[in-house]
């Protein structure tokens, strides 16, 4: 029999890969590519149109090598540790139970071990770049930064070193120590791993071999002496320290000179040597010398560090506290008030009069006649009814004030621009060439004087209306770049052509607006979007494809965005701080918006730190959504180093460097010589229209509560501590008034000028809300090209009497309320459809004393509503004034003589009902006013004659309102003013049925 061999079977061919999975892969790669070239180049784009190239690269190419650098560090000190304790392993490693245990720990480790030595170090490289290319400005500011000329009051070293070379130490410190820990948890790891460290079996503790014990060893001195290197360094930054407890000023102490640093300097040679016993075990062998030199390290480090420090605060200093630590609250007070501009601050006593003279106000006529009526955080409603024009044209909720010289007077102004919002446009209207290419910019700004009311309370705009018409003269109207722009716009039609943008309404056109063209041949306001590579860049960066497919984006476009003043110049300025308000202006023919910026630090030996976001936080930056607190940032030293543009136009940025005299602003120009330009290149025009800024106003007012007290004893008592008031028109009256700008003229001045003010009652929540201080800095630059006027920047603060009886904004406003002739007069109408508002409560001080003056507002509570100047409240003392007419209420204040013109400042009569209001959004009367027996409550009388009369009364004056309000809407004066006059005699007849009832 035969049997048949079994086939053989074929060779298998070898599975040829398709071209599928590479493919895909490549395709991956180009897209993520893509993506990132889309968000890359485009910065690159966008700064070289502005022309901050340098910026860019300088930040980038910083960044950059601080990544290498830190990614290379890392990696390459935890991949030795990795490779040299695997390499250093030994041949055989003992037999023991813990061996086999780490047998078996290997043997699931070996197939992955190179891909570990691989990735753990390339993973922490990762990370550390990272976090060592966040810390760029300091390096940059380390390398860069110069000498002060001023001296710490402990070491005798120039601040300069606080400033800019000690953070930079302390980076390299903290990076290298995190270096080398790391290193030494991966050296401990796989030495232990692989037999070179056994632990315990013996009592001459760890054993290692050779290898193993110079490495180890190495890495531990290297540790201390990182460790030596911060108690070193913890001498000068203790400095800058931020106290705790009871303790109210910062910087180092009785104790921290007299125990904490020389702790310090103790701990630090402690670990140089324990440093060195760690090198004399490498030759040694005997951990035991090391191991001693870390226990004792850590009994000095609670002994010599923690406890001799408590003895001392607690048996030295505290029972003569004040004594002791005198010297060192006078190093703080004198460093914080230099930190802080404050060093020069004029203070004065002034023993404010609390009874009101006849002819007291002579003096200050030119103060009573500019104040400031115009509330620019109400009336925003009043410019959006009679200047929108067109409901996608907006105003912000507060507006700026500002001055301008009108007839050769410079006037205050309540200014706003007239800017684009998308969300005004019917849904019909939206689609992404509207949006985009038809929509693009608002036009024009709108101006009304402060200090004076038009027909019936309306404001009194001297510049407005589309075409703008009004005292500005010629100026570049279209607003392309403002706080409400679109996310992008595309401009630039085709050459030849009238354009497709919407650039204003014009009855006359047949088509009801006029055409433009952004002429992008001489202008640039944007990137290029013509060429195909870079549409693609950009459909990519804002998820568009109709960048890509639009034939209205041509050869011609440019295509707008980063477009809030704010965003543009914090990316091309990235080491400032900017103020929370942006504010514009005509300069020059063209609208600019104008941003101070601010240059921080941390690091001023003794100065008192402060949260910049508590420092300017208020009632306006609760409310509004255009007026910011600043970031949440803790400093000790603050500059207005740098006053910013940005062209409204074209958006184009210019950066000029303000406080030249700081150093951190010196740093920043070596950085970039090239983005700031000098004070010598602003104009008289644009000069005329800078200002003291809010912000660094708000965080002196909020030092100068404590700092107003300049010798250690008193600062040390604290019991003339202040703050400031809460804003009695807000509903949290918790929150702090906002300081205002107004025309003012300060005791002992020749003449008033443009001021921002704030004003302080005593600390304590449970104080009297009455007058300690008053706080005025001139804000006005001048109107000398280049040239800033000698006064501007002077902080004057009038400190009241201790016993001072000047009642508070809280105090006043309450006066107000409880007084019976205006709580009957306003409860009147708030009975009916209409809302009373209180504006600004203002305080000046004149007549000897301080004036309180508000505005009261009245609106319709439904329908066409807006608010319209109706009353003017004023208190001096305890007298008050309530009038159709700023005079007129000064008048009755002052007894009828108050020596007082107050020019055009609500000259017209116009009565009008109204209602208190205590808070700035709208509410009933509040139910908890006191009364009075002048004023019943009219349910309990008998009279039903007179019940009915008030009744119909009120429902007159209620139509009265709202017809008056629906006739300014159509701009019907005439129809407004038999509205208003209808209202004047409800309002004559309800008083007069109010007293029949009293009767």
């Amino acid at each position: 029999m035969t049997f048949a061999s079994p086939p053989r079977p074929r060779p298998v061919a070898p599975r040829r890969r398709g071209p599928l999975v590479p493919t895909l892969i490549t395709l991956a790669v180009l897209v993520v590519l893509l993506l990132v070239l889309a968000q890359v180049w485009t910065e690159v784009l966008w700064f070289s149109q502005l022309g901050f190239t340098e910026v860019l690269r300088t930040e980038w190419v910083t960044r950059g090598l601080l990544f290498v650098l830190g990614f290379a560090v890392m990696a390459a000190s935890v991949g030795f540790s990795l490779s040299y304790g695997y390499r250093a392993r030994p041949v055989y490693a003992p037999s023991t139970p813990e061996q086999a245990n780490l047998d078996q720990y290997r043997e699931a480790i070996e197939p992955l071990r190179r891909l570990v030595l691989v990735v753990a170090p390339v993973v922490l490289g990762l990370f550390a770049g990272g976090a060592a290319s966040q810390q760029w400005s300091t390096v940059q500011l380390w390398l860069n930064g110069e000498t002060v000329g001023v001296k710490d009051p402990q070491w005798g070293v120039d601040l300069g070193f606080y400033l800019f070379t000690l953070p930079g130490l302390r980076f390299v410190v903290s990076f290298l120590m995190a270096v080398l820990v790391l290193s030494a948890v991966a050296a401990v790891a796989t030495h232990y791993l692989y037999g070179g460290l056994r632990i315990g079996g013996g009592a001459g503790g760890p054993r290692t071999t050779r290898a193993a014990r110079v490495h180890l060893s190495v890495l531990g001195a290297l540790v201390l002496l990182m460790i030596a290197a911060s108690y070193w360094l913890d001498r000068y930054s203790i400095l800058t320290k931020q106290q705790t407890g009871e303790q109210r000023w910062q910087g180092a102490g009785f104790t921290d000179v007299h125990a904490v640093i020389p702790s310090k300097a103790i701990l630090a040679v402690a670990a140089v040597v324990v440093a060195g016993a760690f090198i004399a075990t490498a030759f040694s062998g005997n951990w035991r010398l090391p191991a001693i030199g870390v226990g004792l390290m850590v009994v000095a480090a609670v002994v010599v560090g923690g406890v001799y420090p408590a003895i001392v605060q607690r048996f030295q200093v505290q029972p003569n506290q004040q004594d002791a630590e005198s010297e060192y609250i006078q190093r703080n007070i004198d460093a914080t008030l230099a930190a802080y501009g404050l060093d020069d601050v004029e203070f004065s006593e002034y023993e404010a009069k609390v009874t009101a003279e006849p002819g007291a106000l002579r003096e200050n006529a030119e103060t009573t006649a500019s104040i400031r009526l115009l509330d620019p955080n109400i009336v925003s409603p009043s410019f959006k009814q009679l200047q929108q024009i067109r409901g996608f044209y907006d105003f912000p909720d507060s507006l700026s004030v500002d001055r301008y010289t009108i007839d050769g007077e410079s006037r205050d102004t309540v200014i706003a621009v007239r800017e684009l919002d998308l969300n005004g446009l019917n849904a019909g209207q939206r689609n992404w060439t509207n949006d985009t290419t038809v929509y693009t910019h608002g036009f024009g700004v709108v101006a009304a004087y402060g200090n004076t009311r038009g027909a019936r309370g309306a404001p009194a705009f001297w510049e407005g209306g589309i075409p703008s018409k009004g005292q500005l003269g010629e100026y570049e109207p279209r607003i392309y770049f403002g706080q409400s722009s679109p996310e992008y716009s595309i401009v630039g039609g085709p050459t030849g052509t009238d354009g497709w943008e919407f650039d204003y309404p014009d009855d006359g056109t047949g088509t009801g607006s006029v055409p433009f063209r952004f002429p992008t041949e001489k202008d640039s306001a944007g990137p290029s979007v013509g060429g195909l590579w870079n549409k693609i860049l950009y459909a990519l960066k804002f998820g568009d494809e109709q960048i890509l497919f639009s034939e209205r984006v041509n050869d011609d476009s440019q295509i707008l965005y980063d477009r809030n003043p704010r965003d543009r110049v914090a990316k091309v300025a990235p080491y400032l701080d900017l103020d929370g308000r942006v504010y514009p202006a005509v300069v020059d023919g063209r609208v600019k918006w104008i941003i101070d910026g601010y240059t921080t630090s941390d690091q001023y030996p003794y100065a008192a730190v402060r949260s910049l976001e508590d420092a300017t936080t208020d009632s306006l930056t609760e409310r509004s959504s255009t007026v910011q607190a600043l970031l949440p940032k803790q400093v000790n030293y603050i500059r207005n180093s740098v006053k910013a543009t940005v062209d409204a136009y074209d958006g184009s940025v210019d950066l000029y460097a303000w406080d030249t005299e700081d150093p951190i602003l010196q740093a920043w120009t070596k950085v970039f010589p090239t983005s700031l330009q000098p004070m010598s290149d602003i104009s008289g025009d644009l000069m005329s229209h800078i200002r003291y800024p809010e912000d660094l106003f708000k965080v002196q007012r909020a030092l100068l509560g404590q700092y107003h007290v300049t010798n250690a004893a008193g600062f040390f008592s604290g019991n003339d501590f202040w703050q400031n008031p809460g804003d009695p028109t807000a509903t949290n009256s918790d929150v702090p008034q906002p300081p205002y700008y107004l025309t003012l003229q300060m005791p002992g001045e020749d003449q008033a000028t443009f001021s921002l003010m704030s004003t302080f009652i005593p600390g304590g929540g449970n104080a009297r809300n009455v007058l300690t201080g008053y706080l005025a800095v001139d804000a006005e630059a001048g109107n000398t090209p280049g040239k800033v006027s000698e006064s501007y920047g002077k902080i004057r603060l009038l400190e009241l009497p201790r016993d001072s009886t000047v009642p508070g904004p809280g105090q006043a406003s309450a006066n107000f309320t409880a007084d019976p002739r205006v709580s009957n007069e306003l409860n009147i109408l708030q009975r009916g459809d209409s809302i009373v508002r209180r504006g600004n409560l203002l305080t000046l001080p004149v007549g000897g004393g301080l004036l309180y003056v508000q505005p009261v507002y009245v609106q319709a509570a439904s329908g066409t509503t807006f608010p319209l100047l109706q009353r003017v409240l004023v208190s001096f003392g305890d007298e008050i004034g309530f009038a159709e007419t700023l005079d007129g209420a000064l008048d009755q204040v002052f007894g009828g003589d108050s020596g007082a013109d107050a020019g055009d400042a609500g000259a017209e009569p116009v009565p009008s009902p109204g209602a208190e209001d205590p808070g700035d959004e709208p509410t009933d009367a509040p139910t908890a006013a006191p009364t009075d027996a002048a004023t019943p409550d009219p349910a309990a009388s008998a009279d039903p004659d007179a019940r009915a009369a008030l009744d119909a009364a009120l429902q007159r004056a209620q139509q009265a309102i709202i017809e008056g309000q629906a006739a300014l809407a159509e701009r019907d004066f005439a129809a407004y003013g038999e509205a208003q006059d209808r209202l004047d005699q409800a309002i004559a007849d309800a008083i007069a049925a109010e007293e029949r009832l009293a009767g």
